[in-house]
């Protein structure tokens, strides 16, 4: 694997109404996060279902600053899959969700939604630099950028199965 670098935005948003976003995909994630690697490396395996077409990935991210991080990933076979979930850790259960990637003004913005609420979502957009200018789309309502807040990643929200500013075991 090479090395390659992302530089990722994550805002907090109202859960929009999708059919008014220009959607190019929707994919369902099913992400298991995994014992840890050398240097806090951190590993997880994701199941991607994609129109009923399901293919799996594993990921080692090692993060370098809250927006950029060097992420290594590939595809891996469904019996390579079976095989690494025995690593799963245990104080984090598996994040389950619906990412919608979408178009607006030339930027690909990917919005992941979850089971555990109807009212917020996480929208996230890659970048070619951290300083990078945003264009948000004007049917989404940003409510703040969550990207150097550890609470939002996908391992917390997981583990609390509700986002911050819901109640713990409300569902909305």
């Amino acid at each position: 694997m090479g090395k390659n670098y992302e530089i990722e935005r994550k805002f907090l948003v109202e859960f929009p109404d999708v059919s008014v976003l220009d959607v190019k995909r929707r994919i369902g994630i099913v992400q298991t996060y995994l014992r840890s690697g050398e240097n806090g490396l951190q590993r997880r395996v994701r199941s991607v279902d994609e129109n009923g077409s399901v293919k799996y990935t594993y990921t080692e991210k090692l993060f370098l600053s809250p927006v950029t991080r060097e992420e290594n990933e590939r595809e891996i076979s469904s019996e390579e899959y079976k095989v690494l979930l025995s690593e799963f850790r245990k104080d984090c259960p598996p994040v389950e969700k619906v990412r919608y990637c979408f178009d607006y003004h030339g930027q690909l913005f990917e919005l992941d939604t979850y089971p555990f609420s109807d009212k917020l979502a996480i929208m996230e957009l890659e970048l070619a630099s951290p300083d990078q200018e945003i264009d948000f789309p004007e049917n989404v309502r940003v409510l703040r950028d969550v990207s150097s807040d550890h609470r939002y990643s996908n391992a917390a929200l997981a583990r609390a199965g509700a986002f911050p500013e819901q109640k713990i075991g409300e569902k909305d």
